[in-house]
């Protein structure tokens, strides 16, 4: 069942499933809730809690973002991991969880890394998959700054038509043709969104001075058909101090977790069992 509730005026979208550990799962852009939908049904002993990120799915993007953070695009909107990951603490608190387990997939796990930085107390451990703790270079700024071009011109139907092609791997498209569509269908994130979203990761922080300060235990899954973040570079998880277990998945893409859910949640399953909680 769809719950809600209101974080900095805007109402947020949810789903609270299962007994156990908590764990918040927080999904990719353009995608929503039901990414994970797939992994958590395959995944036991947990209480998944799995919010649409602002913006996304039923979840207001609300009116207040601030502007002229990019510099790239002085007049987009920002929805910056900081106004994320206050929203997953507004969620927190309205369920009354003091801590848990929190997994993320791409601006999931940025957003992670957000909440790491702000309230490292309320959590037991992380799990990243396809994230990484550098910021974007200059390459990426550019593809963002043209990316809000397109959104601006012709609204989200070309911007999320080469992302669902580019993010889903090579080999997921081969054996199951009908993911393409299946993702698309679930890119309902509107344009002023995607400005907002593209600006949001092209200014997010440096991260890999954070990683060396979680204490707690990390899990990182890479896809080595993924494009957008690459297994090298997610193996810069492996100087957390609690300590990281690091896995590859060589035929997955960027949309892991959806593509394969099933060895994704063995995987979590596993790294589970083994925290001290």
């Amino acid at each position: 069942m769809i719950s809600t509730f209101v974080s900095d005026g805007a109402r947020q979208s949810f789903r609270d499933n299962g007994a156990g550990i908590p764990v918040v799962f927080l999904h990719p852009t353009p995608l929503d809730q039901e990414y994970w939908r797939p992994m958590t049904e395959d995944l036991a002993g947990v209480r998944a809690i799995v919010p649409d990120l602002r913006g996304h799915g039923k979840s207001e993007l609300g009116t207040d973002l601030p502007v002229g953070g990019f510099a790239a695009v002085p007049d987009a909107p920002v929805l910056t991991m900081a106004r994320l990951a206050s929203d997953i603490l507004s969620l927190l608190d309205h369920l009354n969880i003091s801590t848990a387990v929190f997994a993320g997939c791409s601006i999931g796990g940025y957003v992670l890394l957000e909440l790491w930085r702000r309230a490292p107390e309320r959590i037991l451990g992380l799990a990243f998959v396809c994230s990484k703790p550098q910021p974007d270079v200059a390459a990426n700024l550019e593809k963002r700054a043209a990316n809000i071009a397109l959104a601006r011109k012709d609204g989200t139907g070309a911007l999320f038509d080469g992302m669902v092609q580019a993010s889903t791997g090579a080999t997921a498209r081969q054996r199951r043709p009908e993911i393409v569509t299946e993702l698309r269908a679930r890119m309902t994130l509107s344009a002023e969104g995607a400005v907002a979203v593209q600006a949001g990761l092209a200014t997010r922080p440096d991260s890999l001075p954070t990683v060396v300060t979680i204490n707690v235990p990390v899990v990182a899954i890479a896809g080595g058909e993924d494009t957008a973040v690459t297994p090298a570079e997610m193996e810069a998880f492996n100087r957390a101090p609690g300590g990281c277990e690091f896995h590859l998945l060589p035929d997955a893409g960027h949309f892991a977790a959806y593509e394969q859910p099933r060895k994704m949640a063995a995987l979590m399953a596993d790294w589970l069992r083994q925290l001290d909680v």
